[in-house]
């Protein structure tokens, strides 16, 4: 038995098996995580599901002419997704397009024009004095906060006040956390808050409380219950109310808020009016406390305005106990963080430590400085799209999807007769791959699946079967010289595989270029086209492959069945070539 020639490998001819086990295991794998996630269909885009696409365009602030730029958006984005998710749309996409839009798309089942209120209005940030908090569900005990002090001063362990965050002002002591008041009653908290210190309080921070203390004493009684009544009746717990917390709340009332705290409980809060407003903040940012052992911090920078303000407020502040000796950080009628004080900052700095992640640290960063920020936003256009119609546009997008895998299918059966299942078993195949990684990939990375998607899904059946007509030519082209179905497998792999490998590249790149350089829609256009045709390169490696070296040892394809698709006859196929031996010349054995 002659050997194999060096270099050359019969483990693809002679084990195709374990190429189709590995990706039937793939296939089962996916689908069995498919239906664990409980995701059993791919996401559906607006286009498609019905829903609310909002284009708002950024514009300065007067002398602020270089506002936009992409921190600005990004924080924009940030606190924009934060306001369409406080809807209960968690479903709901906000991104940039190009240098100075963001688009808001929101599924259907949304109350369109509350969502348009949301996201079309600049946030507002304001620090508010804490009347009473409690944390909905625990008993009422001293809630660990974070702290505001001074900049550069040193922070005391947290074994030394039994809080998680500590006050760092100027190395005073903390208040003790035994000495607390959130379970006051709201009406007692009111009336502590309306009769500020005046040793610790300016004139101007006077006259202010003063004045809304006038204005709410008119009716006291019935100011005081409505607040009393609202605290009692919050619930933090639910998305739809904390929605509309703040809605038609002004900066000189008092007002009820909920807050999250590090460990992800809600706490609903008594908020006294506003002390300083976020247009006061001109930069925050989180930095490391590489000098101590504060860790990850945020520190603030005021305008001369706020210095005063934030120094009047912090000296009130710091005579109280806790929870009294806090102010809320406020965006858009949340508590986003309440730290407490122990002596008056001034200087126009401060810092927020606290047990802080850097992530946790950067988030708050980025909030404060969106009190401040010097953009608006207008709506450029607004499209409502209903369900209907977007399970029209679905409905027809299937027809023209099946119709085009019809004419591929009728097309391979003419053409390729018995070679047609092997097509066709490629096309099921990659099919489902495709449908069930996009099904995972909605709850994975948030994708979407929208018409022009479904159209990339369409164009990539037509990249698929050219792969498997370049494959199947090149089998024909071996066989017309004169090959068997084995050898002709073989040796047409090599020259078909460069081939199918070159232009899936190209189809990749092209999809990957488009996705970079486009937004919105065509995005899911290109993506879908990228990930069709990798699926392409990995079912015709490891199933089409393998599959056509089963089916050459069939007598059926081997021998060349009429409608097999492989006759050689059919083909105009070369007589076998043969070699021929010399006959040797006869010997005389006799002896000269």
């Amino acid at each position: 038995m002659a050997a194999p020639k060096k270099g050359r490998s019969a483990s693809s001819q002679s084990k195709p098996g374990r190429s189709l086990a590995l990706i039937l295991i793939a296939i089962v794998a996916l689908t069995g995580g498919m239906f664990l996630s409980g995701h059993t269909t791919p996401r559906l885009g607006i286009d498609l599901a019905g829903g609310t696409s909002i284009t708002l365009t950024a514009k300065n602030e007067p002398g602020q002419p270089n506002a936009i730029n992409k921190t600005n958006m990004d924080i924009a984005v940030d606190i924009m997704n934060r306001r369409v998710n406080g809807l209960g749309v968690s479903e709901a996409e906000v991104q940039t397009q190009g240098s100075d839009n963001i688009i808001v798309n929101i599924p259907k089942g949304t109350n369109s024009k509350q969502a348009r209120d949301q996201v079309g209005t600049t946030a507002k940030l304001y620090f508010r004095p804490v009347l009473a908090l409690d944390p909905q569900g625990v008993a009422a005990t001293a809630s660990p906060t974070p702290s505001a002090s001074t900049s550069g001063s040193p922070s005391p362990s947290a074994s030394e006040t039994g809080d998680k965050a500590t006050s760092t002002s100027s190395g005073s002591p903390s208040p003790s956390a035994s000495t607390t008041s959130q379970g006051r009653p709201v009406t007692d908290a009111l009336k502590a808050d309306a009769t500020p210190t005046p040793s610790t309080t300016s004139s101007a921070t006077a006259t202010a409380s003063a004045s809304a203390s006038a204005s709410a004493s008119a009716t006291p009684d019935a100011a005081t219950a409505a607040l009393q009544a609202k605290y009692l009746a919050l619930d933090c717990t639910k998305k739809a109310v904390r929605a509309v917390t703040g809605d038609g709340v002004k900066p000189t009332e008092p007002t009820v808020a909920c807050g999250k705290d590090s460990k992800g409980q809600w706490t609903k809060f008594v908020l006294g009016p506003a002390e300083v407003s976020g247009t006061e903040v001109k930069k925050a940012q989180a930095v490391f406390d590489t000098q101590g052992v504060a860790g990850w911090q945020v520190n603030m920078d005021f305008t001369s305005k706020g210095s005063k303000q934030f120094a009047d407020v912090t000296g009130r502040l710091a005579q109280n106990q806790e929870p009294q000796n806090e102010f809320g950080i406020v965006l858009d009628g949340e508590v986003v963080s309440n730290p407490y004080v122990s002596a008056a900052i001034s200087g126009g700095s401060a810092q927020i430590s606290g047990s802080f992640t850097q992530t946790e640290a950067q988030d708050l960063a980025n909030m404060l400085s969106y009190g401040a920020l010097p953009l608006t936003f207008h709506e450029s256009s607004v499209s409502t799209v209903s369900p209907a119609l977007g399970g029209e546009q679905l409905h027809a997008g299937l027809i023209a999807g099946a119709i085009g895998l019809a004419l591929v299918v009728i097309y391979l059966v003419v053409y390729y007769r018995g070679l047609s299942t092997v097509a066709i078993a490629s096309l099921l195949v990659s099919a489902a791959l495709t449908y069930v990684i996009m099904a995972l990939l909605g709850p994975a990375i948030g994708f979407a699946l929208n018409l022009p998607a479904v159209c990339g899904a369409i164009v990539a059946i037509g990249i698929t079967a050219d792969s498997f007509i370049v494959f199947f030519e090149r089998i024909r082209d071996e066989i017309r010289e004169g090959r068997t179905l084995r050898p002709a497998v073989e040796r047409a792999w090599p020259r078909a595989r460069r081939t199918i490998l070159v232009s899936d590249f190209v189809s990749f790149l092209a999809a990957a270029v488009l996705f970079i350089v486009t937004v919105g829609k065509v995005q899911g256009f290109a993506f879908t086209l990228g990930l069709t045709t990798l699926l392409d390169v990995v079912v015709v490696f490891f199933f089409t492959k393998p599959l056509m070296t089963i089916l050459a040892r069939k007598k059926f394809f081997a021998e060349g069945h009429r409608w097999s698709g492989l006759d050689p006859q059919r083909l105009g196929a070369q007589p076998p070539l043969r070699r021929t031996r010399r006959a040797s010349a006869p010997v005389d054995m006799k002896e000269a």
